[in-house]
């Protein structure tokens, strides 16, 4: 450092006293790169050696200015009336002070962003990380509350799910032959071009599809393809986020979601396209249940150009399964009349 370098052969003649009983004694003191040495002028011998950084001055301001080695000790003092010296002695302090200070800032430094990063991990990971937890907890009564309140929602622009009495019938019994003995099916009106599953089993299916097959195996294909359509976990998941993190843990601390949770989820899936799956894990679902893909396949696209694979692929056509006895006629007719009345 430039300031030790400059005062590190400076000496002056000061006073010292060792106890607040002994006498001021004459004393040589020198400036090194950390200490302050006291030395007797006769034999050059050091009577005392102050560590620079903790000597502390007793009357900032007044001539001569007298020392303490810390004050911790301010019985052991020195009085140096020499102007060149006192400036060494404060400079050189001040120098030290801020070499010092360099690993001092760089560990406020490392700190600030480590609690940067800390927060930002609490902001955008822990949020998300206790959703998924959630998710992965929820029990299935839980998980059919997140699904009925999204159908809930679906109402607003979809309609109210159809409740004919003998329509709905037919569904419960489908529902454990196609996507679960637990699931439960229910119909809007609104167009959906399919249907679609929520999380706790619940599934969707639109009144428009019923209204245009003009048999019930493409509305059962397209249950079945929305029961391969993404994982439990996953839809409750998707539900969760957009339920927030306060949603979430009054789910856990109360066991319910707020009334509000789901408001506008709903719609935002119908807006979405559905999803579909894979046409080989498609085609042997179907074929365990003796279902065909064609009517599913041309009910998406009239024309078949887009939906080849599962045309060519047909179960029924193939031969590899035996087509069910999915419904009856009068069965099929009060399932497509399941919103009239």
């Amino acid at each position: 450092m430039t300031a030790l370098k400059q005062f590190q052969r400076l000496e002056a003649q000061g006073a010292w006293r060792e106890t607040p009983d002994a006498r001021l004694r004459e004393v040589i003191v020198s400036v090194g790169e950390a200490t302050l040495t006291l030395s007797d002028p006769k034999s050059d011998r050091p009577l005392a050696h102050w560590s620079l950084p903790a000597v502390a001055r007793l009357n900032p301001g007044q001539i001569p200015a007298i020392y303490t080695p810390s004050r911790d000790m301010p019985d052991e003092i020195v009085e140096i009336d020499d102007p060149l010296m006192i400036e060494a002695i404060e400079r050189v302090q001040e120098a030290i002070a801020a070499h010092r200070a360099h690993p001092g800032r760089l560990r406020g430094v490392l700190s600030f962003l480590a609690a940067t990063v800390m927060i930002a991990g609490t902001v955008f990971w822990l949020p998300d990380a206790l959703i998924r937890h959630a998710a992965n907890i929820a029990p299935p009564a839980q998980a059919r509350q997140i699904g009925l309140a999204i159908l809930a929602d679906m109402e607003r622009s979809g309609g109210a799910v159809c409740t004919r009495a003998s329509g709905q019938a037919v569904l419960d019994w489908l529902a454990p032959r196609l996507v679960g003995s637990e699931a439960v099916i229910r119909v809007i009106p609104g167009p959906l071009n399919g249907a679609r599953r929520l999380p706790g089993g619940v599934y969707v299916l639109g009144g428009d599809l019923l209204l245009s097959s003009p048999a019930p195996e493409g509305p059962a294909a397209h249950l079945v393809a929305a029961s391969l359509a993404g994982t439990e976990t996953q839809l409750r998941i998707d539900a969760l986020r957009h339920a927030g993190l306060g949603a979430v843990l009054r789910l856990w601390t109360l066991g319910a979601l707020p009334r509000e949770a789901m408001d506008g989820y709903g719609e935002i899936l119908l807006a979405q396209p559905l999803p579909r799956p894979e046409a080989p894990a498609l085609l042997s679902a179907l074929a365990d249940r003796g279902l065909p893909s064609e009517p599913y396949a041309l009910s998406i696209d009239p024309t078949g150009a887009s939906v080849l694979p599962l045309i060519e692929g047909d179960p029924m056509r193939r031969g590899d399964a035996a087509p069910a006895d999915l419904l009856t006629d009068p069965q099929w007719i009060a399932l497509q009349q399941i919103c009239a009345g």
